[in-house]
């Protein structure tokens, strides 16, 4: 399975970026995928995930009410970032976990079997 993240850029405090998740191979089912982000000279962190239903799903305390992942598909996962901080600069890794428990989340970095490649994200203050 591969994986195509797309959406970062650069913007300014307070905007809004979209970012998507896409696998490259069609699935005949859901599997939970989420994303990481890792900043200069820090650890790879968790960010959010969701279950393969879409129903069950978890987020770092720091995003929490400014970034909503949405499972769109099958094989597409969206995570639209709002009033983006200085500190969410990092690159954004999308993975996929190779689960078919229904409201199983993967929380880190060891859960993921697949990962994209990273899109950057830069907010400037």
């Amino acid at each position: 399975v591969q994986l195509q993240a797309s959406g970062g850029g650069l913007v300014q405090a307070g905007g809004s970026l979209k970012l998507s998740c896409t696998t490259s191979t069609r699935t005949l089912v859901e599997y939970p995928m989420g994303w990481f982000r890792q900043a200069p000279g820090k650890e790879r962190e968790f960010v959010a995930a969701v279950s393969r239903t879409g129903r069950n799903i978890k987020y770092i305390d720091s995003v929490k009410g400014r970034f909503t992942i949405d499972r769109y598909s099958k094989n597409t996962v969206y995570l639209q970032m709002n009033n983006l901080k200085p500190e969410d600069t990092a690159v954004y890794y999308c993975g996929l976990a190779q689960r078919e428990n229904n409201g199983y989340i993967p929380t880190k970095s060891a859960d993921f079997d697949f990962w994209g490649p990273g899109t950057q994200v830069t907010v400037s203050s």
